[in-house]
């Protein structure tokens, strides 16, 4: 997901309940960080969770 940040990724889940998303980083040596968890109900990402999850990418990488 190059929106939020170089090397963050999601995993995309469709089920009966909706559409789900996880954006997560697994670059770093010591754990996988799990950025942001959501339900899509656009076609489009919005805006909010992509901010959402650039700064717990901060957070991180701080």
């Amino acid at each position: 997901m190059a929106a939020v940040g170089a090397g963050v990724r999601e995993i995309r889940v469709k089920d009966v309940g909706g559409i789900f998303r996880t954006v997560y980083l697994a670059t770093r040596p010591a754990a996988v960080y799990v950025l942001h968890c959501f339900q899509k109900k656009t076609q489009q990402t919005l805006q909010r969770d992509v901010d959402l999850a650039r700064k717990r990418l901060q957070d991180v990488l701080r």
